[in-house]
């Protein structure tokens, strides 16, 4: 009979406990939902970079692991607020990083053919209330281009933006405005002006010492204009050139007619594979024939013919012996 009044003793207070605990749970408010509206906190400064010579198209992903915004809530030991946003946040990447880049002066969308595309990934979007601190907002992105062969030109380069902004635990638009900021500061950390570079034809082949000929048009190596003047003792030659690689980027190719001598003119060059700091291994050779008289070949180095922007030359030819 004690056992029997120690096990209904125990049960109570088992009871009472638990009927204790449920009425502290239950006394713990559930935070109300909380809305963040997108929004770019500061433009950026306007046309920066006009007059490029290529489009730019804008990719946007979000590859957050955690779509969840709210990483830390130290006002509720229980609940954590849930989050809804507007626009969502793949549209708000696209449209604000639209609107930015033409603040900057990019044109978007330009030319399919030609047009270079950026990347951007949001790997990482949160926002905490910090008891003492208040409401704090990290933003990572990565962010890459790629020319209109989709060869990546600028690598993969992570950005951030990190904001505090003091408030209440109920003080969402302090939620809202640590949020923006970090975002707007990762757009701001983005190097626009090295992207901006490479819409961009140089006037100097050596601005470009990397840039490789495509047959596209988009490097300063296709606009430099070389001066060829071939002359000959006596006149009427035949003139022919051809290119002589060292480099494997750049392939051997066969005699081209040029005219006969005198030969005068202004040409570019579109020789595939080039750039300037491979041009030193490649050479242009020059032909010379005539009946009657033994062939000739002179070479020169395209580096110096870049840098001295012409291809110039007398041919003293020699009769053939009978």
């Amino acid at each position: 009979m004690k056992k029997y009044y120690i096990f209904i003793l125990l049960s109570t207070l088992v009871v009472l406990t638990s009927c204790g605990a449920s009425k502290r749970v239950s006394s713990v408010q559930k935070p109300s939902p909380i809305n963040i509206s997108f929004r770019i906190q500061r433009e950026p400064r306007e046309n920066s970079f006009i007059n490029l010579d290529y489009g730019i198209r804008l990719q946007t992903f979000d590859v957050r692991s955690k779509k969840d915004i709210i990483l830390r809530y130290d006002a509720n030991p229980i609940f954590t607020p849930a989050t809804t946003t507007y626009p969502s946040v793949e549209e708000f990447m696209q449209e604000s990083g639209k609107r930015y880049m033409k603040t900057l002066g990019f044109t978007i969308n330009s030319d399919i053919e030609t047009d270079y595309l950026l990347s951007i990934k949001l790997s990482e979007l949160n926002l905490s209330y910090i008891s003492g601190t208040g409401w704090v907002s990290d933003v990572t992105m990565s962010v890459e281009v790629t020319d209109h062969n989709r060869k990546m030109v600028y690598p993969n380069v992570s950005v951030s933006g990190r904001y505090s902004q003091p408030g209440s635990s109920n003080d969402y638009a302090a939620a809202n405005t640590a949020v923006n900021e970090a975002y707007t500061r990762a757009m701001e950390d983005i190097d626009w002006a090295r992207i901006a570079y490479f819409l961009k034809k140089s006037d100097r082949a050596a601005d470009e010492k990397n840039k490789k000929v495509s047959g596209a048009g988009n490097t300063a190596l296709e606009s430099t204009v070389i001066n060829w003047y071939i002359e000959s003792s006596p006149k009427g030659a035949d003139v022919n050139w051809r290119v002589v690689s060292s480099t494997p980027d750049v392939k051997n190719t066969n005699s081209k007619y040029l005219g006969s001598t005198p030969y005068e003119a202004t040409e570019t060059f579109d020789i595939i594979g080039l750039t300037y700091n491979n041009s030193g291994n490649v050479q242009i050779e020059v032909t010379c024939e005539k009946n009657g008289y033994v062939t000739q070949k002179k070479r020169f180095n395209l580096r110096s013919v870049i840098d001295q922007k012409e291809v110039s030359t007398k041919f003293n030819l020699v009769k053939e012996e009978e």
